[in-house]
């Protein structure tokens, strides 16, 4: 008896699953709630019934040529009900999804909730040989945050509905939620407008002249967006950013025949954004002169029955007086009574390729793990101040998909150990959990990547594998080329002028000594001063003699600053150096060498995104690589803000993978 109890138990617990090596164990963003089965679903055909989403599944089915049969064995059945069990928030949007070997049952309050059960789907299918196979499970999700987004600034640049609506695409099988169309600049007005058609004249444009969107094509994106279960925000900036419509105009819009002019505009958007709850009014980095504009502009759109957005710091309101606050900069702060979006450090244009990502996962989102009515969620910002040659820079300079992914995941897993300017951006293995969960991401990140974003630009590799040691920081009294002990001889403890330098262990990448943010974001130095000189250390292991390429930078340049581009024959204007094997690395050809402040000359090749890895050829066995990192001032007449950080990994030479390698600063394989 006891044997055949003891039977039925593991049998039980066997066929539920923990975490696995199975397609499912690669969901993104992580549901809240798994429970694997041995079962899986494989049809040759299926019968598909619900009350909502039900194109959307015979559809998901139709690409893994699955044939729809109402008679079909096989069911995928879509269930309306009031509420999912086992939720804890954010329940308009939840699902239930049951996976088992006849039938797929999703549950859903909305056909948001059950949108999202599809894309979870999507991700348990594994297609082969003609043949799809779906894991059974039976998942119980939410989001942590109700709002879960991305921004793009086409007032300053110029994005083809196309290439949106590809991204809309992606980022919603992430279950991303929020689209912020930043449309009106100083550069530019981007809205096409009938009633005043000298607004998209190009000799009222500064940037990409002729470049806007019309009203069909707005309209055509509200549609889309709609369609993927996206919120469409669209951003009129004003009063201030609005430059391009004084121009055409010769009227400010605090004027009073501004805002008459700005009224008829409104008519004219609005009509083309019908369907879309929200409109931002920007109201940021202005001196108002007219009390009344805001009040006025606020309830003249409430009344064509939208929500509206404000930045904050912007005008100053009170409970009642805006629907949503929209916090920028570390200044933007939360409103008693007032949902407000979180965009507070993610100025993605300021962001490090591999470290920020770290910052960003390691941080939860409004200083909370899980979001409340003040606490909604979060909007990734991506400006480009700097013109750019082409959208592609656009995103593979700011790290668009990476970072969307890491956005996804906390948004909607939620939790996260601090806010952003407590958790920073290291890497530590004695924080397990923390270097645990973040390993787990990042597989499950690269999986995507191969398995969902061949071709798309996507310059990231696993970095949490990559160890170094880095030494306390030499003074160098303004000299940056001055020479210290780690020139001559690699060790862990180092005696110069009667004192005592350590060196201590990092992870990653790249490494902020100081974060471009300077002490308000954690970094490696606890406190770095100017003028000092630190080393950076480690030991590759490669299995044979083999070139490899080498992603590295010492600045990672903001992509909204006027810097100048570095020097010919330097990495950098801080006397930068990297040594592999005791052969020094060459920096590349800078592309861009005109010492102009000017944000209409487009960046070149200063970050490693944007240029072909650098060949190296690594010895079989033990190879020692040393960057030499002095800083003088933070802020030169070069560059305003100065990153004193480093970028190095090494990659396959199409730059599409790691290099296969052990980095272990004391040789440990």
């Amino acid at each position: 008896m006891k044997e055949a109890v003891f039977k039925f138990i593991f049998i039980c617990f066997s066929l539920l699953i923990p975490w696995c090596t199975s397609a499912g164990s690669y969901l993104l963003p992580k549901p809240q709630s798994v429970i694997w089965s041995r079962s899986s679903f494989v049809p040759k055909s299926v019968a598909v019934s619900g009350d909502f989403c039900v194109d959307e599944v015979i559809g998901l089915f139709s690409e893994w040529d699955v044939r729809i049969d109402r008679d079909a064995k096989k069911k995928v059945e879509i269930r309306s009900v009031s509420k999912i069990d086992g939720t804890k928030v954010n329940t308009d949007e939840a699902y239930r999804l049951v996976v088992d070997q006849e039938r797929i049952l999703i549950e859903a309050v909305t056909d948001r909730g059950a949108y999202w059960a599809i894309q979870t789907l999507r991700q348990l299918a594994v297609c082969k040989e003609n043949r799809v196979s779906i894991k059974g499970c039976i998942i119980v999700d939410w989001p942590a945050f109700r709002i879960r987004g991305f921004m793009h600034d086409v007032g300053r640049g110029y994005i083809p509905v196309e290439e949106l609506k590809q991204e809309i695409t992606q980022l919603a099988r992430y279950k991303i939620n929020t689209f912020h169309w930043h449309l009106t600049e100083n550069q530019a007005w981007r809205i096409e407008s009938r009633l005043f058609p000298m607004l998209n004249d190009s000799s009222n444009f500064t940037r990409f002249p002729g470049k806007y969107y019309t009203l069909d094509e707005i309209r055509d994106l509200v549609a889309y967006c709609r369609k993927h279960r996206v919120w469409l925000l669209p951003e009129i900036d004003m009063p201030g950013h609005s430059a391009a419509f004084t121009r055409a105009f010769r009227h400010d819009m605090q004027s009073k025949e501004g805002m008459t002019i700005l009224k008829l505009l409104m008519d004219e958007i609005c009509e083309a954004f019908s369907g879309v709850p929200y409109i931002h009014i920007g109201t940021d980095e202005v001196a108002f002169t007219n009390p009344e504009f805001v009040p006025g502009m606020v309830e003249y759109i409430r009344k064509k029955g939208f929500q509206v957005f404000s930045w904050n710091p912007g005008w100053k309101y009170k409970k009642g007086e805006i629907d949503w606050i929209h916090m920028w900069s570390s200044r933007g702060k939360i409103h008693d009574g007032i949902p407000s979006i979180d965009s507070r450090l993610h100025y993605v244009n300021h962001y490090d390729a591999f470290a920020d990502l770290v910052a960003l996962f390691k941080s939860n989102i409004a200083e909370v793990p899980y979001g409340t009515f003040e606490r909604p969620g979060v909007i990734m910002a991506f400006w480009n101040d700097k013109k750019v040659n082409s959208v592609q820079d656009i995103l593979i300079s700011n790290g668009f998909y990476p970072i969307m992914l890491t956005c996804a995941e906390r948004a909607w897993f939620g939790g996260g150990e601090k806010y952003f300017y407590q958790s920073g951006t290291l890497l530590q293995r004695e924080d397990k959990e923390s270097f645990d969960a973040f390993s787990d991401f990042e597989d499950r990140m690269l999986w995507h990547k191969d398995k969902a974003f061949e071709g798309f630009p996507f310059a990231y590799v696993r970095q949490s594998q990559i160890h170094w040691r880095i030494t306390d920081a030499f003074p160098n009294e303004g000299d940056l080329k001055k020479q210290f002990p780690p020139e001559e001889k690699l060790d862990t403890v180092y005696r110069y002028n009667g004192e005592i330098y350590r060196t201590r262990p990092a992870i990653g990448a790249a490494i902020y000594l100081r974060h471009v943010w300077g002490s308000l974001i954690p970094s490696f130095y606890e406190n770095p001063l100017p003028n000092h000189t630190a080393y950076a250390y480690t030991w590759v292991y490669s299995p044979k003699r083999q070139t490899v390429g080498l992603w590295a930078c010492t600045q990672n340049y903001g992509r909204s600053e006027c810097d100048y581009p570095p020097p010919a024959g330097k990495w950098d204007y801080r006397e930068s150096r990297i040594w592999v094997n005791n052969r020094e690395v060459q920096p590349p050809v800078w592309t861009e060498n005109r010492m102009e402040r000017n944000l209409e000359i487009p960046m070149g090749n200063e970050n490693f995104e944007t240029r072909p890895p650098i060949p190296v050829t690594l010895e079989k066995g033990w190879n020692k690589v040393l960057l030499k990192l002095p800083v003088g001032n933070f802020t030169t007449p070069e560059v305003r803000l100065v990153k004193w950080m480093f970028t190095a990994v090494f990659v396959t030479l199409d730059g599409k993978n790691a290099a296969e390698l052990i980095y272990s600063p004391e040789k440990r394989k």
